[in-house]
C-alpha cells in the first residue's frame, strides 16, 4: 500500500472508492466454490466455463453470472424471478462464511482504518448490496465508509451517483479494485484508477 500512499499524495487524492472482493476481503475462492455447489448438478463442461468467466469478470454482479451461465453457455431462458432465486441460494452459500475475518485482506484493513480521517471512503462492488452491508456490519467495517454500495446497480454508476451525491472533484477521486470491470468504472466516469493486487 504504500506505492498507493505515494500516489494519494502525489495527485492530492481526497476521496477514495473502494472495491471490495478482492480489494477489502479476500473472498473470491469462497465465490468460486459457491458456483460449483449452486449449478453442481449442471454439466460440469458448462460450469466450469462458467467458472472460467467468474473468473475473468471480478467486479461483475452474480446477477449478471447467472444469466451468463444460462443464456450464454446453456442456451436457455431464464426470467428475473428465477435469477433472483438463484442469486438468494448463491447468497446463503457465501454471505455467513464471508462475515469471517479471516477473510480480511490486512494491509487495506490497515490502510483503511488510519486513513478513514484524512480520505473520504466509499464502497462500490458487483457484490450484492444486502449482503455487502451484512458483511461489513459483521466485520465492524461499517463506520470508515460513507455509502457502501454493490449490485444489482451497475458499478459505474454507483461511482457516477458518488461523484454526483457528494459533489467530488474528478480530479480528486480514485477507484481502487482488482478487474478490468473496476478500470471500466473509473475510466467511464474520468477518474484515477489503482489495480490492487495482493500477490
Amino acid at each position: 500500500m504504500k506505492k498507493f500512499e505515494k500516489i494519494l499524495k502525489e495527485r492530492n487524492i481526497k476521496n477514495i472508492v473502494f472495491d471490495f472482493d478482492g480489494v477489502i476481503l479476500d473472498s473470491i475462492p469462497v465465490k468460486t466454490e459457491a458456483f460449483r455447489k449452486l449449478f453442481q448438478n449442471y454439466p460440469k463442461k458448462f460450469v466450469d466455463k462458467l467458472i472460467e468467466f467468474h473468473l475473468e469478470n471480478g467486479g461483475m454482479s452474480r446477477y449478471e453470472k447467472i444469466r451468463y451461465f444460462f443464456k450464454e453457455l446453456l442456451q436457455k431462458d431464464i426470467s428475473e424471478k428465477e435469477v433472483l432465486y438463484y442469486a438468494n441460494l448463491y447468497s446463503k452459500l457465501t454471505k455467513q462464511e464471508l462475515a469471517n475475518e479471516k477473510y480480511l485482506i490486512k494491509e487495506v484493513v490497515d490502510f483503511i482504518k488510519n486513513n478513514y480521517w484524512k480520505y473520504a471512503f466509499h464502497i462500490a462492488s458487483g457484490a450484492d448490496e444486502n449482503d455487502l452491508i451484512y458483511i461489513c456490519d459483521e466485520l465492524g467495517l461499517t463506520k470508515y465508509f460513507l455509502s457502501i454500495n454493490g449490485s444489482p446497480k451497475i458499478k459505474s454508476k454507483i461511482v457516477r451517483d458518488i461523484l454526483k451525491c457528494y459533489g467530488y472533484k474528478k480530479g480528486e477521486t480514485i477507484l481502487i479494485g482488482d478487474s478490468i470491470n473496476d478500470y471500466k468504472a473509473a475510466k467511464l466516469n474520468n477518474i484515477d484508477f489503482y489495480e490492487y493486487n495482493q500477490n
